[in-house]
């Protein structure tokens, strides 16, 4: 791991254990004690192996994608695949490091470049779309737990539509108008690009575009001839969502308190849609904050502080454990050892 990766893991890290600790001063009492004693270790080692699941669904969706468009991968590497993106994502605002951690180790196995761009873009698009298929459906069908949160639901559902309306004209312009997208990279190439030589500023426009050219004939194949693809893609991806939301019920249960189903459900798709914004690396203390705010309106607030760090250590410190150890695997490959 370079030195500034390992620094802004860090301060991740950190800004999570100092709101975790606030958190936990603010809501333990005397009580906490008599509820820690209903805890079952089986449900909360149940909600470790759904969030594994949840990986799995994920990289199933990645192979399958993949597959679709001529480029066939094991359910293995793309399952190590995504634990290496896990780490990426803890360290970065919105998740969005994890991205570019796909996209390479999907070239490593012989997918060009603007394909596994296209793929790793068009998973961003069936999330945002899940998401806010579910969220609507949310509002229908729980309208009053919906309501019981508060104006924050609602913008939560109106950002998440804002976004899959925005990758959804982003879409657009790759199958309608390429030019375009040309020209607005090249335009931000030159702006980074501005101190080089213009030797290498050339060969890199000229790389973008070449890739832009990849990236609209990989699109227009999922839309035309790769359309498996995006059905497996998307089946998938309401697995993987709906996995992810169960796992927090599974900590409840195991700290002994009612499943709150329903109320989970949207409460994870609330924080769900208010992690995907950039606002700290690996949504570090608004994903704590959130939940507690939001799951103190329905478990007790002596136990209530106690479930955000067990979710967390779940979903945000095991990603973490499996990111460094896939990345270690992905050392040893590239040195050759593997």
């Amino acid at each position: 791991m370079e030195k500034s990766q390992k620094k802004w893991l860090f301060v991740s890290i950190g800004f999570s254990l100092a709101v975790l600790i606030i958190i936990l001063f603010l809501t333990i009492n005397v009580n906490t004690l008599q509820y820690l004693k209903n805890i079952n270790p089986w449900f909360l080692l149940l909600a470790f192996l759904t969030h594994i699941l949840t990986m799995c669904f994920w990289a199933m969706r990645v192979k399958k994608m993949s597959g679709s468009l001529g480029y066939p991968i094991k359910f293995l590497y793309s399952l190590n695949l995504v634990f290496a993106n896990l780490l990426a994502a803890a360290i970065t605002p919105a998740q969005a490091g994890g991205e570019p951690v796909r996209v390479h180790e999907l070239y490593k196995a012989n997918v060009p470049l603007g394909d596994a761009t296209a793929i790793v873009i068009m998973e961003r698009v069936l999330d945002g779309i899940a998401l806010a298929g579910l969220a609507a459906v949310a509002m229908f069908a729980l309208s009053e737990e919906w309501q019981s949160l508060g104006a924050i639901s609602a913008v939560m559902v109106y950002v998440t539509w804002f976004f899959v309306a925005g990758c959804l004209f982003l879409f657009y312009l790759a199958i309608r108008r390429p030019d375009v997208m040309k020209r607005i990279a090249d335009r931000i190439a030159r702006f980074f690009t501005r101190k080089w030589e213009p030797i290498k500023v050339q060969k890199t426009l000229e790389r973008i575009d070449l890739e832009i050219a990849n990236f609209h004939a990989a699109v227009l194949r999922f839309v035309r001839t790769a359309k498996s693809g995006l059905i497996w893609g998307m089946v998938f991806t309401v697995l993987y969502w709906v996995s992810e939301i169960v796992t927090a019920s599974l900590i409840l249960m195991g700290l002994g308190q009612p499943p709150l189903f329903f109320e989970s459900f949207v409460i994870q798709l609330i924080l769900a849609i208010l992690m995907m914004l950039p606002l700290t690396p690996g949504s570090s203390g608004i994903a704590e904050v959130g939940a507690t705010s939001m799951y103190a309106l329905f478990i007790p607030g002596a136990i209530v502080g106690v479930f955000v760090v067990v979710w967390r250590v779940v979903l945000y410190y095991f990603n973490i454990a499996l990111g460094i150890i896939s990345s270690l695997i992905i050392v040893r490959r590239e040195s050759g050892n593997l």
